[in-house]
Formats: structure tokens, C-alpha cells, sequence
């Protein structure tokens, strides 16, 4: 029982976590729009953010796994 609880704890947090590194690059990319880049690099900002994101939130996941203390 103690697994499942575990594995749900860490489930929620990486779902809280990647919720915020969105929110965080959504803003990012809207300063860079404010700050002079062309709609014409829309879509690669947008790859370029996915992959930060991306890579940000498997290493919570990595890090969530290996070190959440037990219950």
C-alpha cells in the first residue's frame, strides 16, 4: 500500500511541477514576443520550449523517483 501511495504522490507532484514550467516558458515566450522577436519564429520558440520543458520535467521525474522519502 505504501507503493501505491508513494507512486501517487509522486504522480501529483509531477503533474503540479510541469503545470508551473508551463506556466513559467508560456510567459517567457510571451517577454520575448514584448521584447522584439518576429511572429515569423513562433513555431521555433515553441519547439525550443517544448524541449526545455520537456527535459525539466523528466528530470523531476527522475529526481522524484530516486529521492522521495518513503511514507
Amino acid at each position: 500500500m505504501d507503493i501505491l501511495i508513494r507512486t501517487i504522490a509522486i504522480i501529483i507532484e509531477v503533474a503540479i511541477l510541469a503545470g508551473i514550467v508551463y506556466v513559467v516558458l508560456s510567459g517567457v515566450r510571451l517577454i520575448a514576443f514584448n521584447l522584439g522577436i518576429r511572429t515569423k519564429y513562433s513555431k521555433a520558440l515553441v519547439m525550443v520550449f517544448l524541449t526545455v520543458g520537456f527535459i525539466v520535467v523528466v528530470f523531476f521525474i527522475a529526481h522524484l523517483t530516486a529521492f522521495y522519502p518513503a511514507i
